[in-house]
């Protein structure tokens, strides 16, 4: 343990000691509440403790502006994109009711932008061009068991013939051939050509695959008489002659199940110059909880989410391609759990920690490993510890990027499980066998944590709850900073607000965190009361921000491509000890994959930084970055924002 953190620690005792003895005689439980709270401010904002534990402060905007954020990104511009669509709120979602801010943090001003479509749970990433890419959203709210009045479910549609497609529409009715019950879709429904399937010696023909199409059906009345208990096929009313022998339908269990929430295909860019919304081609499948993921030719990667019918998107992965502005899909089949943690790999590959967000089965993606998109080949990661803990784990690349080092942290079993686990692990996946160690333990087992990456390289690790969506009054709070270079974890001041689902965090271009959401399901210990979406900003301020100074950066390029140099001025430059390119954050469901923090190499001259940024494109993604540039006390300047082409 070193000095600082020892200091730290002695004060933290102090602080309840001192106020615990002066009041011990008054005999007043009031009285000690508010002594302790109010001796506990008076510790908490004392300039010393600031300076070695940082502090926190909150930010409630007005009633009007207020929102349940559940996504948000950094903008080029500095101000930051707070996504709500429906907010997690079914009567928003019925009178189409979707909300986005924006807010700048130094001005702290507000502004509401029309939201297009309901952008909850959406996916999103940062653009070369400095656009977010949103895909992705709510097409309806799940309905649990005992609300569902009418049996449905998935039915998968088949095509024989090889010659051409087939639509179904809306309304089409499907009886079963055992059971005799008709059930009705919901949506239409594309049915592509049945595959002509050849020997590849003889060149002879052996069968049609038929072409399957997947769509959500329900009964025409309510009521459990209508539910199925086994598999059926179903002949399509209106069919007649071959389509009516080609085409058919085949269904499991139709009952009065819970149903999941669906997908939409939608797809914007959001412009931070115009602060505006611009439609782009959808998707080919909808989803609901995607991960977007850059890849190192500036494309962006589709994957996962729960569709158009509420089924897990069955492996189809697909490519956007900014400036086509249309989708594709991947020549191959991938599945993972919903809001899967995937980091683009220096050798072009594609990193999945086993991080994932929920929904899904148990057994199906859960592994972490390395992915190669192009060939589908996956190589499996050993030495994973609670390794059925990592449904609402965070995953962050420790900095520099360089390094190719990752912490996973905590996480929880899958669904809403008890388990969570106070576990960190960390891999470096330049080993020749890489595999995962244990790292420094949390002190509870903790879903939901939100990881920040620093300017100084520290990495700032917060909140979550112990149990699932905060049940149990079972919120954390309590911060550190974990460093790299020692392995260990740094306790800082603690958060004044309960984070865990629908929280996230950003790091904000002067060099302090931003904290937004939290949607506990119960607001008390029992589980008796509904909980309230968080509506308040919380602000961390690290300790490096309570310094007598901090080096400042000016002038210099506005862009520097790979390879290239830019020279900036600071009358700090003899004393600079590291330059930093960061990825500003785009944070949800403690997913985000933007994140990462680039080493430069710099020579300075005067009152002059040059800076160069590294080659590979795999490592320095084009786009927009925050420049930092780091004193002999590890203290930050403000950002630069600096594009690479």
């Amino acid at each position: 343990m070193n000095d600082r953190a020892g200091r730290r620690r002695a004060r933290r005792l102090a602080i309840g000691t001192a106020v615990v003895l002066a009041l011990a005689g008054m005999n007043g439980p009031w009285l000690y509440r508010f002594g302790t709270e109010k001796y506990h401010e008076y510790q908490i904002n004392k300039p010393e403790y600031k300076a070695d534990n940082g502090h926190w402060d909150i930010i409630q905007f007005p009633p009007e502006y207020r929102q349940d954020t559940i996504h948000a990104a950094l903008l080029r511009t500095g101000k930051v994109l707070l996504i709500a669509g429906s907010g997690n709120n079914q009567d928003n979602f019925d009178k189409k009711k979707f909300d986005s801010r924006i807010w700048d943090p130094v001005k702290g001003t507000i502004k509401k932008v029309p939201t297009p479509a309901d952008l909850f749970c959406t996916g999103h990433t940062q653009l070369s061009n400095g656009n977010l890419l949103i895909a992705g959203g709510t097409k309806r709210y799940e309905k649990l068991k005992g609300d569902v009045t009418k049996a449905g479910g998935l039915m998968v549609v088949h095509n024989e013939n090889p010659d051409k497609p087939i639509t179904l529409p809306a309304g089409t009715k499907f009886t079963g051939k055992e059971n005799g019950k008709t059930f009705v879709s919901k949506d239409p429904v594309l049915v592509p050509r049945a595959k002509k399937v050849f020997d590849k010696a003889t060149g002879k023909f052996l069968r049609n695959d038929p072409g399957l199409g997947r769509i959500y059906v329900e009964a025409k009345k309510s009521g459990t008489k209508y539910e199925t208990g086994t598999q059926d096929n179903y002949r399509i009313q209106g069919l007649t002659g071959a389509e009516a022998r080609n085409t058919y339908g085949i269904a499991q269990k139709l009952a009065l199940d819970k149903k999941d929430f669906q997908g939409i295909r939608n797809a914007y860019e959001f412009d931070p110059v115009a602060e505006k919304y611009i439609k782009v081609d959808p998707m080919n499948e909808a989803r609901w909880y995607p991960t977007l993921t850059t890849l190192g030719d500036g494309k962006i990667l589709s994957v996962s989410g729960l569709d158009d019918i509420g089924q897990l998107v069955p492996g189809k992965n697909e490519v956007f391609d900014p400036k086509t502005k249309k989708w594709t899909y991947t020549s191959t089949i991938r599945q993972f759990p919903t809001y899967p943690a995937l980091f683009l790999m220096q050798n072009g590959k594609i990193f999945y920690s086993g991080s994932n967000a929920g929904y899904g089965p148990d057994n199906v993606g859960r592994i972490p490993g390395i992915w190669d998109v192009d060939t589908n080949k996956f190589s499996k990661l050993p030495g994973l510890s609670d390794a059925s803990e990592m449904e609402t784990s965070g995953t962050v690349l420790l900095p520099p990027a360089q390094n190719e080092k990752y912490m996973v942290i905590g996480g929880g079993g899958v669904g809403e499980s008890k388990a969570s686990s106070n576990r960190t692990r960390l891999i470096d996946l330049k080993d020749k066998n890489p595999k995962f160690t244990d790292g420094p333990t949390l002190e509870k087992g903790t879903r939901y944590p939100q990881s920040s990456v620093l300017p100084d390289d520290s990495v700032l690790v917060s909140g979550g709850s112990e149990d699932y969506r905060g049940r149990g009054d079972s919120n954390i709070l309590q911060a550190r900073l974990y460093h790299a270079d020692t392995d260990k974890f740094e306790r800082v001041a603690d958060p004044l607000v309960g984070r865990n689902y629908h929280s996230g965090s950003i790091l904000l271009p002067d060099g302090r965190v931003m904290f937004f959401g939290s949607d506990s399901l119960y607001a008390d210990k029992a589980n008796t009361k509904p909980g309230k979406f968080e509506q308040r900003i919380e602000i961390y301020t690290p300790p490096y921000l309570y310094r007598d100074s901090r080096p400042s950066l000016s002038g210099g390029p506005q862009t520097i491509a790979r390879g290239g140099t830019g020279t900036f001025s600071s009358p700090q430059a003899s004393v600079i000890k590291k330059a930093r390119l960061i990825r500003p954050s785009a944070s949800t469901h403690v997913t985000d994959v933007d994140q990462r923090s680039i080493a430069l190499d710099f020579k300075t001259s005067g009152d002059k930084v040059t800076v160069t940024v590294p080659k590979g494109k795999n490592l320095v993604q084009s786009g927009w970055y925050m420049l930092f540039v780091d004193d002999d006390e590890g203290t930050p300047s403000k950002a630069q924002w600096v594009k690479v082409p």
